[in-house]
């Protein structure tokens, strides 16, 4: 039944995003252009990031900061939406999640699924694959998502430690309705903006 489940999610993931990406072409286009008028740098925002069995792969988004914005001010973290390494549309493309839409593009390549566990960096929150612990390992037995059980709960506002255990909790209850509802799920939170950046004290 697993197997089934997930060739079917393999199948939904394919056309899904094929059809997706054709349907919200305009809106692509629409972000691609104001993002080259209102900063410099490149349109999309490319960085290596850990998939599925621990292979590394590079995730597609929109930019949403000045470039390098990694080796300025707080680094990886981002506390808060008046960090000034973030672009005007960046604010607005962060908010509202539109920034990972071109993972659409990694889900048909075959590196993501609609739904699954975030792929982390492969320097946080522990450094390599091999360095995260046995238990947490356990979310990379799936293909990562653009969205999934944690995006549509806690998002940001816990731990990574806490969100891997969502994760894992994701994989464990996984079919394919499942992933339907929090499809569902993730577009109803689309226009809401809490949780998208971390509370300082829950970084640890």
């Amino acid at each position: 039944m697993i197997k089934l489940n997930l060739i079917i999610k393999r199948l939904i993931d394919f056309f899904g995003s094929l059809i997706g990406s054709i349907i919200i072409s305009p809106i692509l286009i629409l972000i691609a252009f104001s993002i080259k008028l209102t900063s410099k740098g490149p349109i999309l925002f490319k960085q290596e990031r850990i998939g599925e069995d621990g292979k590394t792969f590079k995730i597609l988004k929109f930019r949403t900061m000045i470039v390098d914005a990694e080796k300025l001010g707080d680094g990886l973290s981002i506390k808060s939406k008046n960090d000034n390494r973030i672009t005007r549309i960046g604010k607005l493309l962060r908010a509202t999640s539109l920034d990972e839409l071109p993972q659409l593009f990694n889900v048909i390549l075959g590196q993501m699924s609609l739904v699954g566990p975030r792929p982390p960096v492969t320097y946080f929150p522990y450094d390599g694959y091999n360095n995260y612990p046995d238990w947490a390992k356990k979310r990379f037995t799936m293909k990562p998502g653009i969205t999934g059980l944690t995006q549509v709960t806690v998002r940001n506002s816990v731990s990574w430690d806490q969100r891997i255990k969502v994760d894992n909790k994701y994989i464990d209850s996984f079919n394919v309705w499942f992933d339907i509802k929090l499809l569902f799920k993730t577009v109803s939170r689309i226009f809401k903006s809490e949780n998208v950046y971390m509370d300082k004290s829950k970084s640890k």
